[in-house]
């Protein structure tokens, strides 16, 4: 899959793609139908498979004091996007210029003359354009003009109800991890670089890899099973293991991270980049009276650990 962060000056072989427009926070089940829909269109005019979307995220721009809300930061988004065999990544500023386009001039400038595409995908939500001004019905009308084919995606419902990133917030929230998976069609994967954190694990006999949280919605603090995939270097593969997310309240901490224990693994992941999946929530945050009871309870979380991910 091929990243390409501008909407001007494009060679002629990153142009004419068949394309899913959206911001894809989580790339959800319904998310994946619409990308599903840009490449059977791909498919029959013979054009790339590409996606549309925005870093950062729209709402981060106009409100960049606001909670973190986001699913995935921009790594974790196209790490799942090339899964899903998508050939063209317009990863797309979102700065002043783009939020002063109104939508005719968006669809021109941007979707038309810009990026040359073929054909457009979006959910029937979709709104483009300075204050969101554009709907889908504006366009399916530009689109006609412009010389692009316009599809209207529906919304996807689930069993609890229409499938969207706010519902699976809320999952994750409740430390419910199966439930956002089955609205995700995934499980919910935390991703980013190992950093250096006070080794306290190591010295307990849990040696943990620490990754920060910053820019993401937070899930419920607490010991979760996980599975974890080391996407580069010498120790790249897949493993199990035992995650803390939160505030490290036994020791005093409050600046929110996930620390890892990947079982039966031994080497330097410092710097490595890890994608940690949420399988179930084990139980809260807790504070003990002493290492050795402590230590105790790590060890009966990570034998919790191993017989929920062993039956997977």
């Amino acid at each position: 899959m091929k990243t390409i962060s501008a909407w001007t000056g494009l060679d002629p072989e990153d142009r004419g793609a068949s394309a899913a427009i959206g911001n894809f926070d989580g790339i959800h089940l319904g998310h994946q139908a619409v990308i599903d829909q840009a490449r059977t269109s791909a498919q029959t005019l013979g054009a790339p498979l590409g996606v549309v979307t925005f870093e950062p995220h729209p709402r981060e721009y106009f409100t960049p004091h606001a909670p973190a809300f986001r699913l995935m930061n921009a790594e974790s988004k196209r790490n799942r996007l090339a899964k899903l065999g998508v050939d063209l990544l317009y990863q797309l500023p979102f700065n002043a210029q783009m939020a002063a386009l109104p939508p005719r001039a968006f669809a021109q400038d941007v979707l038309a003359d810009g990026l040359g595409l073929r054909h457009v995908v979006v959910g029937a939500d979709f709104c483009f354009g300075k204050a969101r001004a554009g709907c889908v019905d504006d366009l399916v009308r530009f689109g006609a003009e412009m010389g692009f084919g316009v599809t209207i995606s529906t919304l996807l419902e689930g069993d609890a109800g229409a499938v969207s990133s706010t519902a699976i917030r809320d999952a994750i929230s409740q430390g419910r991890p199966r439930d956002a998976a089955a609205m995700l069609g995934h499980w919910h994967r935390i991703e980013g670089e190992v950093i250096h954190g006070h080794q306290r694990g190591r010295e307990l006999g849990f040696p943990t890899a620490n990754m920060n949280l910053d820019g993401l919605h937070l899930p419920k603090f607490g010991v979760y099973a996980v599975k974890v995939d080391v996407l580069e270097g010498p120790h790249k593969g897949s493993h199990i293991g035992a995650a803390s997310i939160g505030v490290r309240p036994m020791f005093g901490e409050n600046r929110p991270n996930c620390e890892t224990f990947l079982f039966d693994f031994s080497g330097d992941l410092y710097g490595a980049h890890l994608s940690v999946a949420l399988v179930e929530y084990l139980r809260p945050e807790l504070t003990f009276d002493g290492l050795a009871p402590f230590i105790a309870q790590m060890q009966r979380d990570c034998d919790q650990a191993r017989a929920i991910l062993a039956a997977l």
